[in-house]
């Protein structure tokens, strides 16, 4: 007996399927599996898929009714929505004026030392009302979308007091509301030492422990609780004493970990059990065995050090070949990386770090799933799953990256509901909420 299906896509020249457990992320040669079916087909059921194959064996499944949506792929590339599991976009103005210090040979420790960098932004977000930094984000997400990134991690970390950190907080918390894009939050508060605390970090540090890190997780505003563990910022056994009572509470563990110096974040990621390690520009040997042991997702930003000329990138292959799973992420931030493209950061994590088109694209869904926790429902193409689906102007996925730098995008469904069609949005007013 068939199904009834509420939109079904058909004749794709390249189904990604991305199958994958629903409790581990893929690492190793599992990262190059990508489940390829060609002129594919995806049936929708509400906000699940329904089926995935070949064109004909799907049309024999399903009811295709008057109701029914039906986009033809021919030609076309089908895959999971991409997610980015590192991103900053909650904040206030933009930083371009440090773009061309740093061109000019400024490095990102001076300029946050002479109050630029992440304090810029401090200052600009804790003027700003809740209501400009909710329509900041709203037109940022919608952004996103037509990138085909329908999922991100948003981390707050530009209050760095507590009323602008919930401030943060509670702007993707009613943006999660407004806006079909899916939002996982993080709470960052110690993302800096805020400039009132500059010679008191021991008393910023107890009250993130006593008093934010308690009340972000009584009220539910964050999965997770990040730090920036680097020289000048936290040191490691500071960073273990605020993941460890954010742990105690309930959230999960992320890190900022030795991007700019082998500090031992990996090694502290992995003796906490973290969900992620992210950055790893000089992560040690040690510190990838032992992120490979515990299973810690590393999360490599390709566009950062990119974006700030770093003198290397992340050892994405030796990461690979020692078995820890790898996922991309954008980190767009108004500083270091202020680029929202998951499909840019494939095509830079093939041609630095030394990725397939196939593992990069993995690593921007079904292991960015798993760096949030989510790979139960989210990153794959497969019956009873979530219906996150990107339709690419492209005939394989390896046009994401040899077509470096074009939006391919062309078609976006969240939850089964077609947001973006043709390269447009396809959203209401803000008003009653975001509806196809």
């Amino acid at each position: 007996m068939s199904s009834p299906v509420d939109l079904l896509i058909k004749n794709a020249s390249q189904l990604v399927t991305m199958p994958a457990p629903p409790d581990r992320p893929r690492s190793g040669g599992d990262l190059d599996e990508i489940g390829l079916i060609p002129d594919g087909a995806l049936a929708i059921s509400g906000e699940k898929i329904l089926a995935v194959g070949p064109t004909t064996r799907v049309l024999a499944q399903v009811e295709i009714g008057p109701d029914t949506t039906i986009l033809e792929a021919r030609g076309q590339t089908v895959q999971p929505g991409f997610i980015d599991p590192h991103t900053h976009t909650v904040f206030a103005g933009w930083r371009e004026a440090e773009f061309s210090q740093r061109l000019r040979g400024v490095s990102y420790l001076e300029i946050l030392q002479a109050g630029g960098g992440i304090l810029n932004t401090v200052a600009r977000t804790r003027a700003a009302s809740f209501e400009d930094l909710l329509a900041s984000t709203l037109a940022k997400l919608d952004q996103f979308l037509l990138y085909g990134t329908t999922t991100v991690e948003i981390k707050s970390g530009y209050g760095l007091n507590r009323a602008d950190e919930i401030k943060m907080l509670r702007v993707m918390e009613a943006a999660s509301q407004l806006h079909p894009v899916e939002i996982v939050p993080t709470f960052l508060g110690a993302h800096a030492v805020p400039p009132e605390f500059q010679d008191r970090k021991e008393r910023y540090i107890d009250l993130l422990t006593r008093e934010i890190l308690p009340e972000v997780a009584s009220e539910k505003l964050a999965q997770f609780a990040d730090v920036f563990c680097e020289e000048g910022v936290f040191t490691v056994q500071e960073s273990e004493r605020i993941l460890s009572r954010a742990q105690e509470l309930g959230l999960g563990a992320k890190l900022h970990a030795d991007e700019l110096a082998a500090t031992g974040g990996a090694e502290l990621a992995a003796r906490l059990g973290a969900i992620s390690a992210d950055h790893l520009l000089k992560v040690s040997r040690q510190g990838i065995e032992h992120l490979a042991k515990r299973g810690v997702v590393a999360v490599l930003l390709p566009l950062t050090s990119f974006f700030l000329r770093a003198a290397g990138f992340a050892p994405a292959r030796t990461l690979i070949q020692a078995g820890v799973p790898v996922a991309l992420a954008t980190d767009f931030n108004p500083g270091t990386s202020p680029v929202q493209s998951q499909a840019l950061t494939i095509g830079l994590a093939c041609l630095k770090l030394g990725l397939s088109p196939a593992e990069a694209l993995a690593a921007t869904t079904v292991n960015a799933a798993h760096a949030l926790r989510q790979g139960d429902h989210l990153g794959s193409l497969t019956p009873g799953k979530q219906a996150d689906v990107v339709i690419l102007n492209a005939p394989s996925h390896e046009f994401i990256s040899y077509r470096f730098g074009t939006n391919l995008v062309r078609t976006v469904i969240k939850k089964g509901r077609i947001v973006v069609f043709q390269g447009r949005l396809k959203l209401k007013g803000r008003g009653d909420g975001y509806e196809p």
